[in-house]
């Protein structure tokens, strides 16, 4: 048989494969290492160089139009096979319908509505202001200095390239709200603070509760019955016993940490208060010889930890529905 005749019916076999096992075992019958066309060219030693040159290219230009024939044909088998699949393989992606469920309401919501709720029933309104605060609100206006702890870097969020911070604590809201609001006045500031600590205790965000009372011939008494009050409502213990301890705030003067009897008589701190030192009065337009106030701030996830017997503050922000199955309220509780 000629070559021509040969390449033809080679040619034929390829357009006549039908499935692509076949096509390839033809590849390798053909161009392999054994392959008839290899072959060929290994004979072209042994003619004469003018002769030798000829027959080399005719036999390469029948290589090269074969492995062409052999790659288009694969293109095509492996269309063909591509939309057999899609035709006979098709799968539902779409996940199932979820079981319908009812929500809950997160312990430490539960907790800021609930404190919220009772000291607005004794005459507190309630104020917020923003997440991203001044140095002069969060620190200077309530007596804190430079040097102070909480102004390090260690402590503090600050905003690159301004004199901004994420605010630390709740009391700008003081400062903001009695430059608009004179007294006599009751407020809570409930809200976002932060602090660059991260433990099983500290996150990097938590809630606080700020407490301010300014009227004329307020004292330290008003501030421990008021607290008193709460502590015993909150935890549901009428007779729970409190002490407060001195301590050192820059904002109030005196100051104290509040503790609880808990467990096994163990004391632990809940929060901490004082009346409000004259400075801060006089940083918002209050005269302190006419009118005295206390002030107190409590962790919302503190409280609510003790209260719910939560050991991870972690927890509150982890997003995991069984933890809220667990520790969450219905909408009536």
């Amino acid at each position: 048989m000629s070559q021509t005749n040969l390449q033809q019916e080679w040619l034929q076999q390829i357009q006549a494969s039908e499935d692509l096992t076949i096509l390839d075992d033809l590849r390798v019958h053909l161009l392999g290492k054994n392959g008839l066309v290899t072959q060929q060219l290994k004979t072209l030693g042994a003619l004469a160089p003018e002769e030798r040159k000829a027959k080399g290219a005719e036999i390469n230009a029948i290589k090269d139009q074969i492995a062409l024939a052999i790659e288009e044909k694969k293109t095509l088998l492996e269309a063909q096979a591509l939309e057999s699949r899609l035709d006979n393989e098709k799968i539902d992606i779409t996940l199932p319908s979820r079981p319908e469920s009812m929500g809950k309401i997160h312990p430490l919501s539960k907790a800021i509505q609930d404190i919220t709720q009772y000291f607005s029933q004794v005459g507190f309104q309630v104020f917020d202001g923003p997440h991203i605060e001044s140095q002069e609100l969060n620190f200077d206006a309530l007596n804190i200095p430079a040097h102070h702890p909480a102004r390090q870097n260690h402590d503090t969020f600050y905003v690159a390239g301004s004199d901004e911070v994420l605010r630390t604590h709740t009391s700008p809201v003081q400062i903001r709200t009695l430059r608009n609001h004179k007294p006599p006045i009751r407020f809570l500031a409930p809200g976002r603070t932060f602090r660059s600590d991260y433990d099983a205790t500290h996150t990097p965000m938590f809630h606080q509760i700020e407490g301010v009372v300014i009227e004329e011939g307020i004292n330290f008494g008003h501030l421990k019955g008021t607290l008193i009050d709460f502590c015993r409502w909150f935890f549901e213990n009428p007779n729970m016993n409190l002490r407060f301890r001195p301590s050192f705030f820059p904002f109030t003067e005196p100051s104290a940490e509040v503790d609880i009897s808990w467990k096994n008589d163990k004391w632990l701190e809940v929060l901490g208060c004082g009346m409000i030192h004259p400075t801060v009065l006089q940083n918002c337009g209050v005269d302190p010889n006419q009118f005295q106030g206390f002030a107190f701030g409590m962790g919302a996830e503190r409280l609510t930890m003790l209260k719910y017997g939560i050991n991870d503050i972690r927890s509150f922000y982890d997003g995991d529905t069984r933890w809220l199955d667990l520790y969450g309220f219905g909408a009536q509780s």
